[in-house]
């Protein structure tokens, strides 16, 4: 059989993955479904642009950093703009069928956990929202034990000939991000005098800020449609996700701010 756009999309088979757990369907829940069947194929995309993201940090490949870099950006712009569509949905049309989500929460969202990791947000009490999914723990176990996307940028900089300090090379990978004034000093210096890193320092920064915008904008769609009660499966709902907010990628992208 010739590929057709079907059959090497696979259309039959993803246009058939959208089940209702409501019955007599719930008209919103169809939107409630696609819009994250979309957000895991958009994770999906990112992680594999981020991994080769931080190979060509590593091999000090400014171009083709760049050109990821502003791809990320694009996908994680796109992120949060496909909540306003998810915001269309009134509190009443989510609760018309939010019963029936029973355990069911985005905590258990494997992907987004293994991009948090992947970022350097890495918290292994987390991987707890995952028991009973073998292959979900294993690829979360992997993604806390390598190097973060922030390790492959000291990559980079010392390549530049930026001297790491020896308090962030010898630190645990599983150890959250944190900034540090002599890597601001050389992001300030490249800044000034390298236009080509600057670039890519400010792609960097645009995907750390769509990030951050899209952990904000999605605390303002829980809260505006389920209010303070907790979320889905036990989960803790806005106020969890509020803890989340104001956590950059990059603190030293944005703290060399005050000094450009």
């Amino acid at each position: 059989m010739s590929l057709t756009y079907e059959n090497y999309l696979r259309i039959r088979e993803l246009i058939g993955l959208q089940e209702v757990q409501s019955d007599p369907p719930e008209h919103d829940e169809m939107l409630f479904i696609i819009i994250h069947q979309v957000y895991e194929l958009w994770f999906k995309l990112i992680l594999h642009e981020l991994d080769q993201g931080k190979v060509q940090l590593s091999d000090d490949d400014l171009y083709g950093a760049i050109a990821t870099f502003k791809r990320a950006r694009t996908v994680m712009k796109t992120l949060v703009n496909q909540l306003d569509i998810l915001e269309t949905m009134t509190p009443m049309g989510f609760a018309s069928f939010r019963d029936r989500l029973d355990t069911a929460s985005g905590f258990q969202s494997a992907q987004f956990r293994a991009f948090e990791f992947f970022l350097g947000h890495k918290r292994p009490e987390m991987i707890k929202h995952h028991e009973g999914n073998a292959p979900a723990c294993a690829a979360l176990e992997a993604r806390l034990g390598e190097r973060s996307l922030v390790d492959h940028f000291y990559d980079f900089l010392k390549q530049r000939g930026v001297t790491i300090p020896e308090a962030l090379t010898s630190k645990d990978v599983a150890e959250p991000t944190r900034a540090h004034p002599q890597i601001e000093d050389a992001i300030e210096r490249l800044y000034k005098q390298d236009p080509g890193v600057a670039i890519l320092f400010e792609l960097m920064t645009d995907f750390d800020e769509g990030l951050q915008e899209w952990r904000y904008r999605h605390v303002m769609m829980v809260e505006r449609t389920i209010g303070a009660r907790p979320g889905t499966g036990g989960s803790a709902g806005a106020e969890f996700l509020r803890s989340t907010l104001f956590k950059p990628v990059f603190p030293d992208l944005w703290s060399v701010r005050r000094r450009l």
